[in-house]
């Protein structure tokens, strides 16, 4: 096994081009993790934020990063080595899992990294390394927001904003499997790609408003947030939910006088809910959208591509061809 390796790494914040592919240590894994030789890497908005230093957070708020930095936090590949006292995992196994997350010290972005056991999960063999990578945030997102912090119940009416991105298009179909009646916004281009995901009604946000055309939804999830995010509000029912994917400082009046309940949380490593994750792909009521596929090396290039938005399911750099 080689002592160096490949990786990306950001040595001062800034735009794509401060991604520079270099020859940097392997690292050891230590006790309770393995090493993961990965094979595709996930992306996701948080490392752009970190790219940028967390630009767009007060400042107070702001992760301090060690320079230089390697991004990413989401990987499938197979286990190279074990760590101290692993008896989890074995040498050859197919792995896949958000890492470290919310420390924002996974260092995905590399052909090799370590991983805690606990966050690991068994690929599942139907899938490839790639669609495997675009799972493990945005499907933990998805997973975790509707299962764990909202509580959905089957047989709601669901209405997810930016239903096609990372992890609009797995709240779509997770909301699907337990019988609910999913509404889906996004643009026009988008309407087939989330008829076939199970959206029983789709909106057009180029084209209407969603909340002068949807009423009486039980849930919204919100993936997209920014300023006009309080204009989806009037599609909730009274007593409904109100779950958006960042943070928010605006509409509580609103929400209170209308018995509308905010919830949410913050997406965590999770090897217990990759498996289960796992589990729906193999059954095939869970699949991943690719929206475009890098080299590790053109991690730049696939970063350019993120900030152009109106992504459709995932970006994935791809390490082992």
């Amino acid at each position: 096994m080689p002592a160096v390796m490949h990786a990306v790494r950001i040595h001062a914040p800034g735009g794509p081009e401060v991604l520079t592919y270099e020859e940097v240590p392997r690292p050891e894994p230590g006790p309770g993790e393995v090493l993961i030789r990965v094979h595709a890497a996930g992306m996701n908005p948080v490392d752009w934020y970190a790219r940028r230093g967390f630009a767009g957070l007060p400042e107070d708020l702001r992760p301090t990063l060690p320079l230089p930095y390697t991004p990413g936090t989401d990987v499938s590949g197979v286990v190279a080595a074990l760590g101290p006292g692993v008896t989890e995992w074995q040498v050859g196994d197919e792995v896949f899992g958000l890492l470290r997350f919310p420390s924002m010290e996974a260092r995905a972005y590399a052909e090799y990294t370590t991983a805690p056991v606990g966050d690991l999960a068994r690929k599942p063999a139907s899938v490839d390394h790639v669609h495997a990578a675009g799972v493990p945030m945005a499907g933990l997102t998805a997973y975790q927001f509707l299962f764990d912090y909202i509580g959905l119940e089957p047989g709601s009416r669901v209405l997810v904003n930016g239903a096609a991105g990372g992890v609009g298009h797995f709240a779509v179909q997770l909301a699907k499997g337990v019988g609910c009646h999913v509404i889906g916004v996004a643009s026009g281009r988008h309407e087939a790609f989330l008829k076939e995901l199970g959206v029983a009604e789709f909106i057009d946000y180029t084209q209407v408003a969603a909340a002068e055309v949807v009423r009486d939804v039980d849930y919204l999830l919100d993936t997209v947030g920014r300023q006009q995010a309080y204009r989806l509000l009037p599609a909730i029912r009274d007593g409904g939910v109100y779950s958006p994917c960042f943070l928010v400082n605006f509409g509580d009046e609103e929400l209170a006088k209308r018995g509308i309940v905010k919830r949410g949380g913050q997406v965590r490593s999770d090897g217990a809910h990759m498996a289960e994750l796992a589990r729906q792909m193999e059954e095939g009521r869970l699949r991943v959208g690719i929206d475009s596929v890098f080299p590790l090396r053109e991690a730049a290039e696939a970063h350019e591509r993120a900030e152009q938005e109106h992504i459709q399911g995932k970006i994935v750099l791809q390490v082992v061809a």
